[in-house]
């Protein structure tokens, strides 16, 4: 693998979408305010605070203000229906009735998020009164909101502590992001171009289940829909793509400039297809038969295709439409997800090699990647570039989307860190994992998840993240964890994994 410096990604503008839209309500039992005059003022600068630390997020904030009875909690439901909002946050900041939460939660239509965060740590029990204590008690009525919500078939969720608490605001963030997850994955447009590869029979998706289970929409592609837009590209183009490849890849002495050029036109036309299409992920494959043009087409869209994922749009082979998904979630999270399976296991260092041939994330690379040129690629037919590099040395996280015999899908993470060593030079991304326990159970455990063949090697440990994200999109998350067997060899290791 190369010393030299990680790619030139800024070289490449990301591709960027509506950010997550956060609905705010306030509120507390208007009861109060009359014989405690104080008690609002105080809980209205609550409020403040939590709308500024809601503003510093990488979302938008619909703020309904501040409610005081059912009847204007009615009124904010309304406006955040309208909104139409990625997650509802109502702030608890003293006691106030089921019945003012509730409507919030059915008329608006999205997940809730209730929040309770008193003051400080713990009153000041030797000069508190009784309106001083009520701005501690927003935890009051947080058994009762759950209740409620379950009687009323509503999801509940909660985070508890305080305003400065960056414990309970490093969670308040983790469903944000995950709210993130959801807004992209349902306005989400898939690419899906050619047909499946012969025999995997894991990797075959009822696109209903996409648009059921996220409300995203799968764009079906035929080749034919790249092979014109190739014919567009002209000579300028492929040298101005050509030179952008030199400059984020070290260019192996192996490839052959003919086949670099041809990768550089595919890519331009691939960036005209993802415009065209207006798609968010992509996943394709093609067989070819005997060097003909489509094949050619398939073969030469490994540049292509690492450059797309580098500004953030997943883009992976063997028509795996359900990792595209999966990576897609990932790049909102901001852990990108490199394309990947099992290669091999290394016994004596604890560890699974873990990579892809084609395309991969060039953001996660641990160095500059090497562009290597192949006379064949294995267990595919054509020739030409493919990319090469391991990803950056640290905590990652494994994750894909498993499917089950009744059709339901689900989230499913392994948590683990790259780790230095010997690494193949066959123009393939290649990574050593260490998960923490034997290598070959935590295939084992991994594999009865119904993960599939393929996953995203995603950067840092995000399986809480993932895990809230499920719960948002109302699926099943699964989680591998070390040890992964008992004494006897029984699995124990799969599990949910609180968000």
């Amino acid at each position: 693998m190369s010393a030299t410096p990680p790619p030139a990604t800024d070289l490449l503008p990301p591709i960027r979408r509506r950010p997550t839209r956060v609905g705010l309500v306030a509120g507390g039992l208007g009861t109060y305010w009359p014989q405690f005059p104080g008690l609002l003022p105080q809980l209205q600068e609550s409020t403040r605070y939590v709308v500024d630390r809601f503003g510093g997020l990488d979302a938008e904030v619909v703020d309904t203000g501040f409610i005081s009875d059912a009847r204007e909690a009615r009124v904010a439901a309304e406006t955040l229906r309208t909104a139409d909002c990625d997650l509802v946050v109502v702030f608890l900041t003293t006691y106030l009735t089921s019945s003012m939460v509730l409507p919030i939660a059915q008329r608006a239509g999205v997940p809730v998020l209730v929040i309770d965060l008193q003051p400080s740590e713990a009153m000041d029990h030797a000069t508190f009164d009784t309106g001083l204590w009520l701005a501690y008690c927003g935890q009051c009525p947080v058994p009762e909101v759950a209740n409620v919500f379950r009687r009323a078939g509503v999801e509940f969720r909660s985070v508890t502590g305080h305003l400065r608490s960056e414990r309970a605001w490093a969670r308040i963030e983790r469903w944000v992001h995950a709210a993130g997850v959801r807004a992209r994955l349902r306005e989400a447009r898939h690419g899906l171009m050619g047909h499946l590869y012969p025999g995997m029979l894991d990797v075959s998706t009822d696109l209903t289940l996409v648009s059921t289970h996220f409300g995203s929409h799968v764009e079906v592609l035929e080749l034919d829909d790249l092979r014109v837009r190739v014919d567009d590209v002209t000579a300028a183009q492929v040298r101005d793509r050509s030179a952008l490849a030199r400059r984020v890849f070290d260019v192996h002495p192996s490839v052959d400039e003919d086949d670099l050029d041809w990768g550089a036109r595919v890519s331009v036309a691939l960036d005209r297809l993802v415009d065209d299409f207006d798609l968010d992920s992509l996943a394709y494959y093609h067989r070819g038969l005997d060097g003909e043009l489509h094949e050619r087409i398939g073969a030469g869209m490994i540049l292509g295709a690492s450059l797309l994922n580098a500004r953030g749009l997943p883009a992976v082979g063997e028509y795996e439409l359900r990792t595209s998904v999966a990576m897609l979630a990932a790049q909102s999270l901001g852990v990108g997800g490199s394309f990947t399976e099992i290669q091999a296991i290394h016994f004596g260092d604890g560890v699974v090699e873990m990579g892809h041939d084609g395309p991969g994330h060039l953001a996660l690379s641990s160095a500059r990647p090497v562009l290597r040129g192949l006379g064949v690629f294995h267990g595919k037919r054509g020739h030409g570039v493919s990319v090469e590099f391991d990803v950056q040395p640290g905590p990652v996280t494994t994750f894909g989307l498993g499917q089950d015999r009744d059709g339901g899908l689900s989230f499913v993470t392994s948590e683990g860190a790259v780790v230095p060593g010997p690494h193949l030079s066959i123009g393939n991304t290649t990574s050593r994992v260490d998960f923490g326990g034997d290598p070959g159970e935590w295939v084992d455990e991994w594999s009865r998840t119904g993960i599939g063949h393929h996953w995203g090697l995603c950067t840092g440990h995000v399986a809480r993240d993932v895990a809230a994200a499920a719960s948002l999109l109302g699926i099943e998350h699964r989680h591998v964890s070390a040890p992964f067997d008992d004494a006897d060899g029984f699995a124990r290791s799969i599990g949910r994994t609180t968000p």
